[in-house]
């Protein structure tokens, strides 16, 4: 790019531009990495230096940036048609995409509900489950479960479930009441079923669902727990006849080595929520699927009122119905989940070189995930302190690398898209050792 082209379009993103979960003052006297373009597994910024993509851009994409595939999806989709309603009206994207998630996904589920992203995916699933007890006369089912370090999104529903108070504290006035169980992250699978049993057992007649990120949870820290606490919940919600929603948005498509989290454990939901991977990265989308119970409970003649009133004015865009359709025709393809196996068994083998880097405690991984935490003393498990901000340290060093190690506070994670290579998670553990040693180095002087 024209070094006076960048200098303008930096001093306009300071001057116009509000980022997401950034305070605006760390730059004031810092730029933004300014990417002029993407491929592969890799970004490019305005001078043409190189980063490993190492975070999928927010955990979003999957098959690699720019792929001749999904390119031509949008390109043949936008010659027929751009965008349309759906309400009354319908198209082959949004048609086709739904069979095959209904296909991929649990038995258990049925029908496929469009919005736009994460955080409507769950307020969908939300909606649905109130609305469904509201129609089968059970007016009081209104309150839902939710677990300590939980992220579901930023609308005001998806807060009202999260577990994070760094990110949902100031909101709570605005908020509605939800009860909060313990983390089986935290207390172990025992302790955390017998917290949310506790809970159904004093106020069953008003729980409507339990909402759970399957395996791990992600923006509350990467906490990752058993497969095993999916099957005991399943029970849990069937023995109390509360709705299971499982918010897949981060962790479907291929994440933790399966298509879906749930199919570690072999269960199904009653509805489930799915964003970020389901265009691999490349628009916004979002469906949240339901058991044909649900649906049905909504169908009846107009005059009783009972039509789901929800809906978006993008909701199910042709352009990113077209997307996902390649995305899931490239998996299948492809054998993309074949080469997870071996790239994400090469990253939870390799992972474990972090051990011998100073500072690193706390290594854990499933599937192209991997992450740790960055402490001061690690025998003693003494943290630094936050002031220091390690966490954000390691990521300006990290561009210097050629990497992206994004941090939640002083936990660190590689998340990589699905089409990573070995030799490519060996080198980006090399450039990940190299990161932290040398900044907590500088900070232990």
């Amino acid at each position: 790019m024209d070094k006076q082209k960048k200098i303008d379009l930096l001093k306009k993103d300071r001057q116009y531009v509000w980022h997401p979960f950034t305070q605006m003052k760390d730059y004031e006297e810092r730029d933004h990495l300014l990417i002029e373009k993407a491929e592969g597994v890799f970004l490019f910024d305005a001078d043409g230096n190189k980063y490993y993509d190492s975070v999928s851009s927010w955990w979003t994409n999957i098959h690699g940036h720019n792929h001749p595939r999904i390119q031509k999806a949008i390109e043949q989709q936008i010659q027929k048609m751009d965008h349309v309603m759906f309400s009354g009206m319908t198209h082959e994207p949004g048609i086709e995409l739904a069979e095959k998630l209904v296909e991929i996904t649990p038995d258990s589920l049925t029908r496929v509900f469009y919005s736009d992203n994460g955080s409507t995916a769950v307020e969908v699933g939300l909606k649905m489950s109130f609305q469904y007890w509201q129609h089968r006369g059970r007016k009081n089912k209104h309150h839902f479960i939710y677990l300590n370090n939980s992220y579901h999104g930023d609308t005001l529903g998806a807060v009202s479930i999260g577990g994070v108070e760094l990110f949902h504290s100031v909101f709570k006035p605005l908020l509605f009441p939800s009860f909060l169980a313990k983390s089986p992250a935290d207390v172990g699978i025992q302790q955390s079923i017998e917290d949310v049993t506790a809970i159904l057992e004093e106020h069953e007649d008003s729980i409507a669902g339990i909402v759970i990120e399957p395996l791990i949870q992600a923006a509350g820290g990467m906490h990752i727990y058993d497969p095993q606490y999916l099957k005991e919940i399943r029970e849990v919600c069937d023995r109390y006849n509360v709705h299971l929603i499982v918010d897949e948005v981060a962790t479907g498509f291929g994440r933790t080595g399966k298509m879906f989290a749930c199919e570690h454990a072999g269960i199904s939901p009653d509805i489930m929520c799915l964003s970020k991977g389901l265009t691999a990265g490349i628009m916004p989308l979002s469906t949240t699927l339901c058991k044909e119970e649900i649906y049905q409970a909504f169908y009846d003649d107009y005059d009783t009122f009972k039509t789901f009133f929800h809906g978006h004015s993008f909701t199910g865009n042709p352009l990113a119905c077209a997307v996902a359709v390649e995305s899931l025709r490239i998996f299948e393809e492809d054998q993309v989940m074949a080469h997870v196996e071996t790239s994400a068994a090469y990253l939870q083998n390799i992972k474990e070189e972090l051990i011998s880097v100073p500072h690193v405690t706390n290594i854990r991984g499933i599937g192209m995930i991997a992450a740790w935490d960055l402490v001061q003393d690690v025998e003693n498990g003494t943290p630094f302190d936050p002031e220091q901000r390690i966490g954000y340290h390691v990521y300006l060093e990290s561009l210097k690398h050629g990497l992206v190690l994004r941090p939640l506070g002083d936990t660190l994670y590689l998340w990589l898209p699905l089409c990573t290579t070995t030799e490519q998670i060996a080198d980006i553990m090399e450039r990940t050792k190299a990161v932290i040693e040398k900044v907590t180095k500088s900070f232990m002087k």
